[in-house]
């Protein structure tokens, strides 16, 4: 007998969707936004009814990729289940990486056709050949080549301060309305506690940003509110993102990670300033206005573990 529960967090912009019966337990988180959803899978197993029950549920709810966090020995489970790997968190788990596994969900039906409905598709999967990574490529080469060019300009001063749930809200929304909002600061994982800031230099710039912390792993899923549109805006948010990462240190988060547009080169530069490297690369994973765009997700350890 299967038990299916709905925990609405209108104000949040995600639905946690609880499902188990003899053989699967999920939790599916809904983030209405992007049109995501997220598996967190309580029971290991590549069970169909798993696969049927999650793509079922994804075309109910107007989702357009899904996507789950696993250890790596879970990784041929969700190639067999239809999924692939995109990449992976360094130190998600303190000493060891989450791989992450996604599809879209209207091509995964003739990807399982493709690949005999549900035959693992194999450690090398075909990830490194799709359009996202080729378009991600060539914006990294572009924003490496923005950095070369910037080598001798400094980096303004920034002053960071706390920012409300209130406060967030309204910068996203604002943001929203501009076809600028990366985000609208949506819960990533479940039972999150989001810490959210404001900064501003000089010039009329301010950038909103959070984050969210596992304490019991040391990870931190860092958000920003919106790219950078030209080189001092691009100076002044690498310069952030630095202040950002040194508050992390200081709340003793062991890595952090976030997603940018993967044909955003200027904050592409800008996290690659900061010692960012891309770790995966997701399929038509963001909304930002109107465009569905695949995602880069760049990941730092900022030090190392505790014994």
């Amino acid at each position: 007998m299967a038990a299916t529960n709905l925990s609405s967090t209108a104000s949040s912009g995600v639905d946690e969707l609880l499902f188990r019966n003899d053989s699967v337990s999920l939790c599916l988180l809904v983030n209405r936004r992007h049109r995501t959803l997220r598996i967190v899978d309580f029971r290991a197993g590549p069970t169909p009814s798993k696969r049927s029950f999650v793509l079922s549920t994804a075309k109910r709810e107007g989702v357009e990729k899904i996507f789950t966090l696993v250890e790596r020995d879970e990784v041929p489970t969700w190639t067999r289940l239809g999924f692939t790997r995109e990449g992976s968190i360094p130190g998600f788990y303190k000493r060891s990486d989450a791989w992450i596994l996604g599809a879209v969900v209207s091509e995964m039906t003739s990807r399982l056709r493709a690949s005999g409905d549900g035959e693992e598709g194999g450690e090398g999967d075909d990830v490194a050949a799709s359009p996202a990574v080729l378009l991600a490529e060539r914006t990294i080469a572009r924003a490496r080549r923005l950095l070369r060019e910037a080598e001798a300009r400094p980096l303004p001063a920034i002053k960071i301060a706390p920012a409300s749930s209130a406060e967030l809200r309204r910068a996203a929304s604002a943001a929203q309305r501009a076809g600028r909002a990366l985000t609208g600061f949506e819960p990533f994982g479940r039972d999150a506690v989001r810490t959210g800031y404001v900064l501003s230099a000089r010039g009329g710039f301010t950038l909103h940003a959070a984050w969210e912390m596992q304490s019991c792993f040391g990870n931190s899923f860092l958000e920003l509110l919106s790219s950078p549109r030209h080189e001092s805006e691009r100076l002044a948010t690498t310069a952030a993102i630095g202040a950002l990462c040194d508050r992390l240190v200081e709340e003793k988060a062991v890595s952090t990670f976030t997603f940018a547009p993967a044909d955003d080169q200027e904050l592409c530069a800008a996290l690659l300033a900061n010692g960012f490297r891309r770790s995966a690369v997701l399929a038509r994973h963001l909304v930002v206005g109107r465009a569905r765009k695949d995602a880069i997700l760049w990941a730092k350890k900022l030090v190392a573990p505790e014994a």
